[in-house]
């Protein structure tokens, strides 16, 4: 070999050496979505979830997070892989806006944020905090997600800047779906655990909801009817808020459009980043 080839090979070689370690992380998200796992702190086991990063990542850059929780049923690979309006248009949106997008199971296909899937997920958000430079917290999902991310953000508001919801319930004291996935979630019925039922029904604390939110429900919705969460946004907007979106679509059943799904997530970005920048003028 010359040496002109040698230091054509060398100079190739550093290159390939600098596309597998400085980005790596570049690398990983052009593979697609990539399953990751902790160790739950409230009781040591093993929890699950999907993580998609944004195209041209850079760790040394802050970046928005997109929690997605998925309906009943399903795992932390809905949101992160299926077609449907509401997990397609979730990820779209957290792309367009360079978020790093993450599907956890918190405690997978009957979670209903019981106790244990909500710590979970305040572990897990602390534990993204510590991976990379997070801004702003969204967090997004549909039926059982939809309800999902409403209880959480009631339950832990300052961990949360905006909330999307899709085909959710806001009431499980009234709800009576799914009743024997719900005790086993929340550790008893309604008779049992009345204090657990009402503690995650954000509609009857609405005003702990202090981030901007977007509610999308269908009329015809016999899974979860839309009728506590219309109350919630009528409650919410006689408060003069302005930073709420309540999209009742009269004919549709137990389903988000993508389309809906979209003006959902970016309404609620747009109102945080807003808020933020109305934060900011006053400092």
């Amino acid at each position: 070999m010359t040496t002109h080839k040698h230091l054509i090979y060398a100079a190739l070689m550093l290159a390939a050496g600098a596309v597998s370690a400085g980005n790596l992380l570049m690398a990983q998200e052009a593979a697609g979505p990539v399953e990751c796992e902790f160790k739950a702190e409230v009781d040591g086991s093993t929890e699950r979830y999907v993580e998609i990063l944004p195209q041209g990542f850079d760790p040394a850059q802050p970046h928005d997070l997109a929690l997605a929780l998925h309906g009943h049923g399903s795992d932390r690979w809905q949101y992160a892989k299926d077609a449907r309006g509401e997990c397609k248009g979730a990820r779209d949106v957290a792309a367009k806006h360079s978020m790093i997008f993450v599907s956890p199971d918190y405690r997978a296909k009957t979670s209903w944020m019981g106790p244990k899937a909500e710590a979970d997920v305040v572990q897990l958000i602390g534990l993204l905090r510590k991976k990379y430079k997070i801004r702003k917290v969204f967090l997004v999902g549909g039926s059982m997600g939809g309800t999902s991310v409403l209880i959480f953000a009631g339950l832990h508001p300052d961990l949360v800047d905006g909330v999307s919801s899709q085909n959710g319930t806001a009431n499980m004291v009234e709800y009576q779906n799914f009743a024997q996935s719900i005790v086993e979630s929340y550790g008893g019925d309604k008779k049992q655990k009345p204090d657990e039922y009402k503690k995650r029904s954000p509609e009857l604390f609405s005003e702990k909801l202090t981030m901007p939110l977007a509610f999308t429900t269908g009329g015809k919705d016999t899974a979860v009817p839309p009728d506590s969460v219309r109350r919630l946004a009528e409650a919410l907007k006689k408060a003069k808020r302005d930073d709420v979106l309540y999209n009742e679509r009269t004919d549709n059943g137990h389903s988000t459009s993508y389309q809906d799904t979209v003006e959902a997530f970016e309404f609620v970005i747009k109102a945080a980043e807003k808020r933020k920048s109305a934060a900011e003028k006053t400092k």
